[in-house]
């Protein structure tokens, strides 16, 4: 099967992969957006397995730019990947290189645990206030980046919430390949 990048707009909670990924927040323990979407989805079982991992600091158990696993429990995915975006500080704050760390660290950890398929959000673009355009080209750039180096995944899908996240993330491609070209 060829590796691909696709990007659709929908329900992450729907999705049909592997592992879905959070964009948890740094204590793990659920919130609002994607990450509460996926709570509730997943049942009350994923917010045990969160609140498992010991916390490395107060009130952290993921730090920004780094990835735990979980399974989905009542998902369609076998897996949640949760990584914790950066919050956007006018770019002066290494906000670029860990949403980055983010989507690598997810595909890294995704095959790691045998995955062929995973699923992104738009990390870090709603109240985390990430530019998308910004977030989109690093997400686009990491994962083709990943894959082009041998990545042993099938199917990399982007799933947007909403339609500008959808059109970012479309021209980034566009972009992307264009400049492969």
């Amino acid at each position: 099967m060829q590796k691909k990048l696709e990007i659709i707009q929908g329900d992450i909670t729907k999705a049909t992969v592997d592992a879905i990924v959070n964009a948890a927040n740094e204590w793990m323990l659920g919130g609002g957006g994607v990450d509460g979407a996926i709570h509730r989805a997943a049942g009350a079982k994923l917010l045990e397995a969160c609140k498992a991992f010991p916390e490395v600091r107060t009130k952290v158990r993921c730090p920004t730019g780094d990835v735990r696993i979980t399974p989905a429990f009542e998902l369609a995915a076998k897996f949640v990947i949760h990584t914790v975006g950066p919050i956007w500080r006018g770019g002066h704050d290494d906000e670029d290189r860990l949403l980055e760390s983010c989507y690598r660290r997810s595909m890294q950890l995704a095959v790691w645990v045998g995955c062929r398929s995973i699923a992104f959000p738009a990390i870090s673009c709603g109240a985390y206030g990430f530019p998308i355009r910004r977030a989109a080209d690093i997400s686009v750039r990491t994962i083709q980046t990943m894959l082009n180096n041998g990545a042993p995944l099938d199917r990399v899908v982007l799933i947007a919430f909403e339609r500008e996240t959808f059109q970012a993330w479309q021209d980034a491609l566009s972009h992307e390949h264009n400049a492969l070209t």
